[in-house]
């Protein structure tokens, strides 16, 4: 493996290689440095700090001082360490039972896959009859502790017993590990396979995907955190990736991006985005709308917290109409954040044009909420050259059509049962426990006719009388209806609490 000692990681006769290879008339110098730079000793960091750090050097190159000839002035190069466009440039490869040396110990990983000599990929192996939490909480966790440095490069990991297969983050807890059901597309029957995890993470160019679009770093309140995609937004997010690059012949069109509550929706918004500006040329604005306060505060929170914006709130959160204006005039801004009613003019004036840029994308969340009344039609009177794509998190139901319109068709879809079914959402159940209305006074049609008709009542009062009580409301808002409702819920819930203390008390005892 041309390794000096177990506790290296990095095979750097490949790494060199692989440097060389893609940086054709740089230095030894320079090779040398950038190589110093990659594998130097990362233990006062935390581990996803190192990860964090290295990524970044993976994704962007490494920046060394070196001159190219003898007699070149020294300048400042950036060194290329994967070719993200060509994988085939890339140097695979698969090692079984490695062995590595930490500070608390030595340990063998069952596979590690290394790209150009750097270990992005761990998998942990399990017996098909052995639990497969058990490679989480007795391996994985022990190696996180006793091998940290191999988790500095790391950018996905497999567990796999066989049967069951989960990926997930070097951060993520087992609740986050994630199993990846299809390969190509959403329409796939999903299958549950070592098989299909490896075909759709690790094969070359998906895999670089991964690594290089497909990984963030979010300050959460337990310290910072990696989050990679699921499978549901890696599909999704590239699904939206194939409109932006068609953005001429669908006029704009990017379609609806439907992933039901709780599928993390923000932050494929995040994965769409940074992979729009990594990816594709232009000079890119994003423009986040919501229709509510808490919601834009969120998404913002959400952008800021992954270091997708690191600008201040106040230069990009629209705080009023006319700042959105300022905004908006603007063009040094990657993300901006508002509401759609802040698109507002005085009563019948007409929106001003505020910028015939064409590479302006409107993300809109809810996208079945508020994108057809006036302020829907101020924004695009502001913007007509930009593109929208809307998110939604429920289904567009009596509105569909009209959506579409709007913003084209569905581009991809994960729908409720499939995000139960993944455990990313937690199953709802419904029971019809409406106290029932029945007719307890016997003649009451007639005896309501006889008092309508002795109140010598005019026509229009008449008319709204029978209006007014051809409505259920009356009914079901009775007092004592609703102090049945009341009552029903309130034993409802404590009796689910006996039982779940009985339970508990049971498993104690």
């Amino acid at each position: 493996m041309g390794r000096e000692t177990t506790e290296q990681v990095v095979l750097e006769q490949r790494l060199r290689a692989a440097i060389e290879k893609l940086n054709p008339g740089l230095s030894p110098l320079a090779i040398n440095l950038a190589l110093d730079e990659l594998t130097k000793d990362r233990s006062t960091l935390s581990p996803v700090r190192a990860n964090q750090e290295v990524n970044k050097l993976l994704k962007d190159g490494i920046r060394v001082s070196a001159r190219r000839g003898d007699d070149d002035e020294e300048s400042i190069e950036t060194v290329r360490v994967i070719d993200w466009n060509e994988p085939g440039n890339n140097d695979f490869f698969l090692a079984s039972q490695f062995w590595i040396s930490g500070d608390y110990g030595k340990k063998r990983a069952d596979l590690i896959g290394f790209v150009n000599g750097i270990p992005l990929v761990f998998i942990e192996l399990k017996a098909s009859h052995k639990a497969l939490v058990n490679a989480y909480n007795f391996n994985l966790s022990d190696y996180r502790t006793t091998i940290p440095q191999v988790f500095w490069y790391n950018s996905v990991i497999i567990l796999s017993n066989g049967c069951q297969s989960k990926i997930g983050s070097m951060t993520a807890g087992w609740e986050h590990f994630g199993e990846w059901k299809k390969i190509n597309d959403e329409g796939e029957e999903g299958i549950v396979s070592l098989e299909t995890m490896i075909r759709g993470v690790c094969e070359p160019s998906r895999l670089l995907d991964m690594v290089e679009n497909f990984a963030i770093y979010s300050e959460a309140k337990g310290g910072l955190q990696k989050l990679i995609a699921k499978n549901h937004q890696f599909l999704g997010v590239n699904n939206a990736i194939a409109a932006v690059e068609k953005i001429k012949a669908n006029q704009g069109k990017l379609g609806v991006f439907w992933h039901t509550q709780g599928a993390a929706k923000s932050y494929s918004m995040v994965f769409f985005s940074q992979k729009v500006l990594r990816r594709l040329p232009g000079n890119w604005t994003f423009l986040i709308v919501t229709d509510r306060d808490d919601l834009d505060g969120q998404i913002y929170r959400n952008f800021a917290l992954t270091g997708a914006v690191i600008e201040e709130e106040s230069r990009v959160r629209a705080q009023s109409a006319e700042h959105l204006k300022q905004l908006l005039n603007a063009e040094d801004h990657r993300y901006l954040f508002t509401l759609i009613q802040k698109f507002r003019t005085e009563s019948g004036a007409r929106y001003p044009k505020l910028s015939d840029r064409s590479d302006i994308i409107v993300i809109t969340d809810e996208a079945h909420r508020s994108q057809y009344d006036v302020f829907a039609l101020n924004m695009r009177n502001a913007l007509p050259n930009a593109a929208f794509i809307g998110f939604t998190g429920t289904p567009l139901m009596a509105g569909e059509e009209r959506t579409k319109q709007v913003f084209g068709d569905y581009i991809s879809i994960y729908n409720f049962k499939q995000s139960i079914d993944d455990g990313n959402t937690v199953p709802l159940y419904y029971e019809n426990r409406i106290p029932e209305l029945q007719l307890t006074t016997p003649n009451l049609t007639e005896g309501m006719a006889d008092i309508i008709e002795s109140a010598d009542l005019d026509e229009d009062q008449q008319a709204k009388l029978e209006r007014e009580f051809a409505r259920e409301y009356h009914l079901i808002t009775r007092e004592d209806r609703l102090e049945k409702i009341a009552e029903d819920l309130v034993a409802h819930y404590m009796g689910r609490g006996v039982l779940a203390r009985a339970r508990l008390g049971l498993v104690l005892s």
